[in-house]
């Protein structure tokens, strides 16, 4: 794609972002919540996402697929009120239906199966009902503009206009440290184009190519973003990738990957539980002072998260714990 089509569809996309940013209003009600709370924490949401990310890794899923269910999870969560113990199918559902716009068919996990894989305690008829609340809520059909979106036409129209040092800004480890925020629900309230160019940032001024750094302003000129909104999340961001990159840190071990589960998880993991069918999901809305939809009881009991379960490979230098493509390979200890 040449430079004017590349910068055309920057545009394009960033008159859009608009409509696929979470409601502001509820993210800060989920920060705001206590951990022992009847609603979702933001530990706790941080958490789920960590569980997607090892999801993804270990059925081979793209990152565009993570990136996806992350951002209809967190649209879902800043519109609807749910429980924590709710949290699971909600946040499966948005992995599944994310899987099915950006994986390939024959890549597909199927559903039983990423329900068993990931610990979650509802049917497959939950998941689909799930889902249809969930595409419902959101209006969503196929697609959804994200930071992910302008990270690759970032990297694609820095390669067009520059070969200082091209080779060492990698999209790989782009994709990896945004992986990294969205694992921190305070990164859902900046703009898709505003955290993709403070990542760009980060990683041209650590490779000091003046060339490339240029560029980034360039784009920040074409998309008018203001500076001090830039300095802010940019300061966010390194502070984060800091974060995971400090010693205390619980980095991955780089260990073949291993499955420590319970005598109980493993024989689940072999069998087909029989799961009575749960009753119609009725919906409510929030009271006057909250003002948001409301979604009530869905699933029966709460799951533990699969941080909790699951052992490690690492995937660069430092970020959270996750899972390899490796679903022959997993060692089942009673």
């Amino acid at each position: 794609m040449d430079a004017f089509k590349l910068m055309k569809e920057l545009r394009v996309n960033h008159e859009q972002e608009v409509y696929y940013i979470p409601r502001e209003t509820g993210l800060s009600l989920i920060e705001s919540t206590a951990q022992d709370d009847s609603r979702i924490s933001a530990k706790c949401r941080d958490a789920k996402v960590e569980d997607l990310w090892s999801l993804t890794s270990f059925f081979g899923y793209r990152t565009q697929t993570f990136v996806l269910a992350v951002n209809l999870l967190d649209r879902f969560l800043a519109m609807m009120r749910i429980q924590p113990k709710h949290l699971s199918c909600v946040s499966l559902s948005c992995l599944h239906m994310a899987a099915k716009v950006t994986e390939e068919e024959c890549n597909l996990t199927p559903t039983d199966e990423l329900i068993r894989i990931g610990q979650c305690r509802f049917t497959v008829s939950d998941l689909s009902r799930m889902e249809k609340i969930v595409a419902e809520k959101l209006n969503f059909k196929s697609k959804a503009i994200t930071a992910l979106t302008f990270l690759h036409l970032y990297h694609q129209i820095a390669l067009s206009h520059s070969t200082d040092r091209i080779g060492t800004l990698s999209l790989e480890k782009l994709e990896a440290q945004l992986k990294a925020c969205l694992c921190r629900i305070s990164f859902s309230k900046a703009k898709p184009s505003v955290l993709a160019l403070s990542l760009l940032r980060q990683e041209t001024e650590a490779i000091r190519s003046e060339d490339m750094l240029e560029i980034a302003h360039h784009i920040q000129r074409h998309l008018k973003i203001p500076d001090n909104e830039l300095l802010m999340w940019s300061e966010r961001v390194a502070q984060c990738l800091s974060d995971y990159a400090s010693p205390e840190c619980c980095k991955p071990n780089h260990r073949k990957l291993q499955w420590i589960v319970s005598r109980r998880t493993a024989q689940n993991l072999h069998s087909y539980r029989s799961v009575s069918e749960l009753p119609t999901i009725p919906e409510g809305c929030w009271d006057e002072s909250e003002s948001e939809d409301s979604c009530e009881d869905v699933m029966s009991s709460g799951e533990e998260s699969l941080s909790s379960s699951l052992g490690s490979d690492g995937e660069g230098p430092f970020f959270p714990l996750h899972l390899r493509h490796q679903k022959h390979s997993q060692h089942l200890l009673a």
